[in-house]
């Protein structure tokens, strides 16, 4: 039923409605939104009458409307009536519609409330002090009827005089410098390509550190919008985390900032605001909406194969989080390439498959099949034929062939090229974002609160003469050598593991070899494809993955107690020790097996008849011995079990874990109506990102770079895993920062900081371990040398049988002869053969190593050295030759420094001419009216 249409003559004349009855309901809304402050203020002063003529005729179509509902109108404070007219509280922007929020405070009152309201009420008075304008949202208001929000506002004069305290840089010109032009083959590109606006969301400008005293020189249209969200949160962030919260006349100087409070439960939690909802564009046009944009066209899935908004990205959420993506997404784009040369140097294992001499070999029948090898663990393990591995051997040749060497090399390079072209990428977004003078921030020099609240001794400080707490000399040795010690622990913890995983692998080993090689079990279909050495192996990898999990789960905790023990002074500090104490834990953690697999296992056996243990002559665990095939195919099963089961369980817990949390906090997420949940309300209830966020997502990722680079040489395949792991990563932590963390205060960063020198240490490291795999772990320098020296024809024929010794099984000691040998080869079988280069038994040297041994190890020594030096001259010939900075960047930097000085001095003319011709006019003025009178 239609509703009557009081004082609709009055309404018109303030553009709530059109005066005539008949004109359209949705030509309200544009009327509506030029004046809303205009239109309440009035409304307030009609009366409640009005007021109630008005809800009558909105309220029909409030929800079904295109619209603007009655709560993007300004509430004035203090009117009751009002209240419970506002039907929709997603706004950014204090009840006058005006003012924008800047950042929330949350609290609830608890037993200890009146200590605590002592010490907001002095918080908030100081805050007022220092210009900020504040306004408080009831517990009455909030959905769970227990939180105050604490909304605040910083004006002009606030934001420009911390602006010059911060030096932020702002714009004063457009740049006239134009843009790369377009490859010939650039529209090949175009489909991954986001729109314009998108990519560059604000024109380029030259910058230069805002002065509140030059405002005319920059370029300032509006003063409400010239600094953006993020600028805005940031200044008041520096204000709040620098605000005391005491009487003046009190000494308490060390109560002081929101970090303290927030750690003593004063407030629940602080944070700027999202702009909106992250699926729905904000209704207020004043708002960006740039949550919207990054979730559109960077969180999704769909769009895995687009490039990233980085200036959007930037904008939005600060340099630092901005530059983690950039590195994430330039690392992910240089893992193409290195995942191209994988897939072919595989691709070539296939191809060579059935030029396999070797192989073909081991399974011939008349070759392997007649070849009786010695028991690899004593009384279990029976005699073996050796073309029962003859699918291992295949398998090995996959990764195990003349195309792995060139691969190593090539990844020794790739790190170079990798490295030295994301320091050009690096210096060209500290030009494009404004980072080129940048020093670190006073922020992250902030002495922490803790190292203020644990100090209780004072000594003054030279350069501001104040006092200052300080950790003294004995304390802070003490506490250094406790937290080494526990480091040292923990890492001896992790090596006594890996010392039960090798003790697990020798004892289950005679196990496996019992029950799948006895010909009297009918499991011979099964042990076709599974041997001893391949069931070992992924058992106890499986093993060391739940071990490394488990280690890590409680390491992390250790880690951050052993460095809050240690008191570091600032927040940079902080980062920093914890950086080197968790990589440590990481490093020996996750490669501690494979260095094992890789270095360890087979080069420590003796032969028959002086076998080596494990833990002596006493001991029953026998060293283990190597596949004939080598122990490549074993280092490539752990590789792969300990770096895709790491991925899987990353992105399991960083996709689920923050959906299950926001779930069990109460967040209804869309199913909650804007006119009942407020904006402060939906990021209250979302994940607080912690200043060691950025920490656990480059650790991830520096941990799969060793993955790659260390131990490559064995699975060419590592790098396209962790390609396609990177494109998910990255969409998941895009998803993550849009909709389940607050939104971040926006902070700098020049760079990846000190994740870059331990890039640089592994990649040093790896073309050491790269070259001594494919030396020692593969079996390629002895097939070399065998081709070259020893073989008849210049081929393989004949390699298997140079390669395996003679022993008398006669002389094996009673520990070590299988218990029921009889069942396995006939009487008149005296020898038994094993993997090395011995003289056989008549020799006057037998069982000590011939000089074929010599000339192979000699070969493997030359060739670590020469592949060592080839990659290191390259390495250093590359990053010679690739500056660090772009030609075009240091042009562009020196014309823009070139600018700003040629427009400062032009601007200081121009003012001075301006204060000159001031003065003249003054003074013939004052001289006329003296001679006047």
């Amino acid at each position: 039923m239609m509703m009557s249409q009081p004082n609709s003559g009055l309404f018109s004349l303030f553009g709530f409605f059109p005066a005539d009855p008949g004109q359209h309901s949705e030509h309200r809304p544009a009327r509506f939104k030029t004046n809303p402050s205009l239109c309440v203020s009035v409304l307030f002063k009609v009366g409640p009458a009005v007021l109630t003529a008005f809800r009558i005729h909105l309220h029909p179509d409030e929800n079904n409307g295109n619209g603007v509902s009655l709560s993007e109108m300004a509430i004035l404070p203090g009117h009751t009536e009002t209240d419970k007219l506002q039907t929709n509280r997603d706004t950014v922007f204090f009840r006058d519609g005006v003012r924008r929020i800047d950042f929330v405070l949350s609290y609830v009152d608890d037993k200890d409330g009146e200590k605590k309201q002592e010490r907001r009420k002095e918080f908030e008075a100081n805050l007022e002090k220092a210009g900020l304008e504040l306004e408080t949202e009831d517990k009455s208001e909030s959905k769970d009827q227990k939180t105050y929000f604490l909304k605040i506002h910083a004006p002009w004069d606030v934001l420009a005089t911390y602006a010059e305290v911060l030096k932020i840089k702002v714009p004063f010109k457009e740049s006239d410098i134009p843009h790369s032009q377009d490859a010939p083959l650039e529209w090949l590109s175009h489909p991954l390509r986001l729109p314009e606006h998108i990519m560059r969301p604000q024109p380029d400008y030259f910058t230069y550190p805002f002065d509140k005293k030059k405002t005319d020189f920059f370029l300032i249209s509006d003063k409400d919008t010239f600094f953006p969200p993020s600028t805005r949160s940031r200044i008041v962030f520096y204000i709040l985390a620098r605000c005391p919260y005491y009487n003046e006349g009190r000494k308490d100087r060390e109560k002081t900032g929101i970090k303290r409070l927030l750690s003593n439960g004063t407030y629940a939690a602080a944070f700027p605001l999202h702009d909106c909802r992250y699926w729905k564009r904000a209704r207020n046009a004043e708002c960006e909406s740039e949550r919207y944009n990054l979730y559109k066209n960077w969180a999704r899935f769909l769009c895995f194969y687009k490039e990233q908004p980085l200036n959007l990205i930037r904008k939005y959420y600060g340099e630092k989080i901005g530059i983690y993506f950039a590195w994430l997404g330039f690392y992910t784009e240089m893992l193409f390439f290195a995942a191209l040369m994988g897939v072919i140097c595989f691709a070539y294992g296939l191809l060579s498959y059935d030029d396999n001499v070797s192989s073909k070999e081991i399974c011939d029948a008349n070759i392997g099949g007649s070849i009786i090898m010695c028991p690899l663990c004593d009384k279990k393990c029976p005699f073996w034929k050796l073309n029962s591995t003859c699918l291992s051997s295949w398998q090995s040749h996959l990764f195990d062939n003349e195309g792995t060497v060139f691969f190593a090399i090539f990844m020794g390079i790739w790190v170079t090229l990798f490295l030295e072209f994301w320091k050009r990428r690096q210096a060209r977004l500290e030009y494009e974002w404004d980072l080129v003078d940048f020093e670190e921030e006073q922020l992250q020099l902030q002495i922490r609160p803790e190292f203020e609240i644990q100090c209780t001794n004072r000594r003054l400080n030279k350069i501001t003469q104040e006092m200052e707490p300080y950790l003294p000399v004995t304390s802070k040795c003490a506490r250094f050598c406790l937290s080494a010690a526990t480091v040292i622990f923990w890492i001896s913890l992790i090596v006594a593991c890996i010392i039960g995983v090798i003790a697990y692998r020798l004892a289950v080993y005679a196990a496996f070899a019992s029950i799948i090689k006895d010909p009297m079990r009918k499991i011979q279909l099964v042990g076709r494809f599974i041997t001893p050495q391949l069931a070992t192996s992924v058992t106890a990898s499986c093993i060391n993955f739940v071990i490394i999990m488990i280690l890590n789960f409680f390491y992390e905790r250790v880690a951050i107690w052993i460095t809050d023990m240690e008191i570091p002074k600032t927040h940079l500090e902080y980062e920093n020790k914890l950086t080197v104490k968790m990589f440590l834990f990481q490093f020996v953690n996750y490669y501690s097996s494979c260095f094992y697999v890789a270095f360890f296992k087979g080069k420590f056996v003796g032969h028959p008849g002086a076998y080596t243990y494990m833990f002596g002559n006493w001991s029953t665990l026998r060293n283990e011995e190597c596949d004939p095939g080598g122990c490549l195919i074993e280092l490539t099963t752990q590789l792969v079990i300990v770096m895709t089961g790491k991925q899987m369980c990353g992105n399991i817990q960083e996709a689920l874990l923050p959906v299950m949390r926001n779930w069990w906090s109460g967040r209804k997420g869309r199913h909650h109506p804007e006119n009942h949940y407020s904006r402060w309300e939906q990021d209250h209830v979302l994940q607080n990102f912690s200043q060691l966020g950025l920490f656990y997502e480059y650790l991830e990722m520096v941990v799969q770079f060793g993955f790659i680079t260390l131990f490559v040489a064995s699975f060419p395949l590592a790098p396209l895993l962790a390609l396609f792991n990177n494109i998910l990563e990255i969409r998941v932590d895009a998803w993550k920062f849009t909709t389940q963390f607050r939104r971040p205060v926006a902070s700098k960063a020049r760079n990846i900081g000190a994740w870059l020198e331990i890039l640089n240490a592994v990649a040093v490291l790896s073309v050491v371990t790269n070259a001594f795999i494919m030396a020692f772990t593969s079996d390629m320098i002895p097939r070399m040398v065998y081709l070259y020296a020893y073989s008849e024809g210049s081929n393989m024929r004949g390699y298997v049988n140079n390669s395996l010794s003679v022993y008398n099984i006669s002389r094996i000691p009673l520990r070590s002869m299988p218990e029921e040998h009889d069942y396995w080869f006939d009487n008149s079988t005296t020898t038994c053969r094993y993997r090395d280069y011995r003289y056989p038994p008549g020799h006057e040297r037998e069982y000590t190593h011939t000089m074929h041994f010599w000339h192979i190890l000699a070969a493997k020594m030359a060739f670590i050295i020469i592949m060592e030096h080839v990659v290191f001259m390259v390495k250093f010939f590359v990053a010679w030759l690739i500056p660090d900075v772009p030609s075009d960047v240091k042009a562009r930097i020196k014309r823009e420094r070139y600018l700003v000085q040629e427009h400062l001095h032009n601007y200081e003319v121009e003012r001075l001419k301006m204060q000159l011709s001031a003065s003249f006019v003054t003074e013939p003025r004052s001289e006329t009216s003296s001679t006047m009178e």
